[in-house]
């Protein structure tokens, strides 16, 4: 028997996968309903997912796998960037145009002299794409707010395809006039027409069988079953988990302390999702916005009712604002505190004003992302020899302890099955 711990969309491909092939499985959920991160959550009418999501996968089998779930709207990814109370299309290197002079002034000057080094860091690798001037006032920023650790507290296992890179004529262009072209790294965002990013796993969730509120509280490895906090055990052949890897540690009966210790050098962020809903239809301009001042707390903002008008009632429109802690950087409101926050920063940002606002919904959510610190790389090392000692299957972001999206995280899924089943 293959038990799976996790009905996020990594264990869900794995279960899909391994009843297509004809192989024996059972899938246990924590929560009282599946989706982890891809899930969502309704408030008067209002739908929300758990942070933007949005699919851009250019996998052909992924694509085929969400296409045939669900109809879907295509959006061109035009984003934009809340910087000081100037409006700057994304990314920003390439459309600096709305700066002032002195601003666009200092950003080529540093960009041309910017410095020839070899990057130990993140933020090494931003001042030898972009300069000084440009990555203390953007990335630098936006990475203490995103990441809530320092650019060069960040390694570099991460970046690559994730940037527009410009070069000097390029910059040029976009300071000297608007920018009509897209420089972000997809060209296409699709989302389900009804029932939020979840649809997307409704034609494969159909043919296999979640047991959901089967919460696992010990895995021991030597007799190989699994007890949930009902009382009942599972045995299994093989287990394949995507919980999280610190909470998967601390569950398996006598775990080696130094396993535990590289389990508690990990470090993900956590996310504070501020959702409200607004009584006129025309509130969100842009499908998501990042916001670089350091004096709002969110690092960015996006539309529900854009993504789908199905997201809310008929007249109205949302947004969801971001923001994040972690272990290292804990955070500076909660509940009604980081609303109230959140509703005037709105409204200094010209969003929206108060008497705007329908619905209003605080929460937070444990695993946001994966940091890519400096003890990232050996910990998880460490930690997945310990597994794959077990035969235990790791899959998913935080299985992986990777910045895994959607797609690759149902990809993560369909690999460990493949390699279950010999392929």
């Amino acid at each position: 028997m293959n038990l799976i711990l996790g009905g996020g969309i990594a264990g869900i491909s794995t279960a899909y996968h391994l009843n297509k092939a004809g192989r024996n499985y059972k899938l246990f959920e924590k929560n009282a309903s599946w989706g982890g991160l891809c899930g969502n959550f309704a408030v008067n009418g209002f739908l929300f997912d758990y942070f933007v999501h949005l699919s851009f996968t250019t996998d052909e089998y992924v694509k085929n796998i969400f296409s045939q779930s669900t109809p879907f709207y295509s959006h061109n990814p035009i984003a934009y960037n809340y910087y000081k109370g100037t409006w700057l299309k994304h990314p920003v290197q390439n459309n600096l145009a709305p700066l002032s002079v002195q601003e666009k002034i200092k950003i080529i000057e540093d960009f041309i002299s910017r410095p020839v080094i070899t990057p130990k860091n993140y933020y090494d690798w931003l001042l030898v794409q972009f300069g000084e001037y440009f990555t203390d006032n953007f990335p630098d920023r936006y990475t203490k707010k995103y990441w809530t650790v320092n650019s060069k507290d960040l390694t570099l296992d991460w970046v690559r395809g994730r940037f527009s890179l410009p070069k000097l004529d390029g910059i040029l262009k976009g300071a000297f006039q608007e920018q009509k072209d897209n420089f972000y790294y997809a060209k296409e965002m699709r989302y389900p027409k009804q029932g939020g990013y979840i649809a997307f796993l409704n034609g494969i969730v159909k043919e296999i069988d979640i047991q959901c509120e089967k919460q696992a509280a010990l895995v021991d490895l030597k007799n190989q079953y699994v007890e949930f906090a009902d009382g009942t055990k599972e045995y299994y052949e093989t287990l394949v988990s995507s919980i999280p890897l610190p909470g998967l540690l601390r569950i398996i009966k006598d775990c080696p302390k130094e396993i535990l210790n590289a389990a508690d050098m990990l470090l993900a962020t956590s996310g504070q999702l501020v959702s409200l809903g607004f009584n006129r239809p025309d509130v969100p301009n842009h499908l998501w916005e990042y916001i670089y001042d350091e004096d709002i707390f969110p690092a960015r903002v996006y539309s529900p009712s854009l993504k789908s008008p199905n997201n809310v009632p008929e007249g109205k429109s949302s947004l969801q604002f971001e923001t994040y802690f972690s272990k290292r950087n804990p955070p500076k409101l909660q509940g009604e505190q980081l609303l109230e926050h959140v509703i005037s920063s709105g409204e200094k940002m010209n969003l929206f004003s108060k008497t705007d606002i329908d619905v209003t919904d605080y929460r937070e959510v444990k695993y946001a992302n994966v940091v890519f610190d400096r003890e990232r790389k050996n910990a998880v090392k460490a930690i997945h020899e310990y597994l794959d000692t077990w035969g235990v299957k790791y899959l998913g972001r935080f299985g992986e302890w990777d910045y895994l999206w959607s797609d690759q995280s149902f990809l993560s899924g369909k690999k460990v099955t493949d390699k279950l089943i010999g392929l």
